[in-house]
């Protein structure tokens, strides 16, 4: 993408009611080092949404194609994308907006800050769509299903809240089985062959959820990669 078309999308950004781009120092106490809460934190049903709906967040999300594409099928419930870069999340923000979309909104900061946006218990679900597997042994602590993590989200998360694990590297999804194990979590549904042996047995919500594909995802199928899906309850 061209610096000039980034540029136009950052702009756009800064107009979208459907966007949220705090500052660093709305959200960690660089002196201290410490996370601070965030003004929106248990407030999103009653300042965002005006509802009393769950909250469902994308961690990772991209262009949105997974939170837009939620958001549509399922008009009762609450749909946040998280990423850190604006110049991704332009394509799902403006998407909801054209479409009316008020369920849909989109957070943009990094992933290692995301208790200081929500109160405990405040989220129902947690979508991991296609993260980096960060392979590297000394890339571990930066894996999004990894323990470091998983203790921040069983903190925002409601009491035996689910997160679900959508991803084409076999290695992390070897990787979370492990941890879900390892940590004593309740394992719900895997599968390392989504689309060829299991995606007809979940049930009809996720079902609908998995059908969504996003444009990365179409392309690694094309290429014949396995795409794998993980649904754990963490408590």
């Amino acid at each position: 993408m061209g610096k000039k078309k980034k540029l136009i999308r950052f702009a756009d950004m800064k107009t979208f009611s459907n966007v949220l781009q705090p500052g660093l120092c709305e959200v960690f106490d660089s002196e201290n080092k410490s996370i601070l809460p965030h003004k929106l934190a248990g407030k999103w049903r009653e300042e965002v949404f005006q509802n009393d709906n769950p909250i469902v967040i994308e961690l990772g999300c991209g262009k949105g194609e997974y939170s837009v594409g939620m958001a549509r099928k399922f008009p009762n419930k609450n749909f946040i994308g998280v990423d850190i870069k604006g110049a991704r999340i332009w394509y799902g923000a403006k998407d909801a907006l054209d479409e009316g979309l008020n369920n849909a909104f989109f957070l943009r900061t990094r992933i290692d800050f995301i208790t200081s946006f929500f109160a405990p218990g405040e989220l129902d679900e947690i979508w991991i769509t296609f993260p980096d597997p960060q392979p590297q042994e000394n890339r571990r602590r930066k894996r999004l299903t990894n323990k470091l993590f998983t203790d921040r989200y069983k903190t925002i998360l409601k009491p035996n809240g689910l997160v679900h694990l959508k991803t084409d590297s076999a290695f992390l999804h070897e990787f979370t089985l492990d941890e879900i194990q390892e940590n004593g979590y309740d394992l719900l549904e895997t599968t390392a062959d989504l689309y060829g042996e299991k995606v007809d047995e979940v049930d009809p919500d996720t079902r609908e959820i998995l059908s969504i594909k996003t444009h990365y995802e179409q392309l690694f199928s094309a290429q014949g990669y396995k795409i794998t899906y993980t649904k754990y309850r963490i408590h």
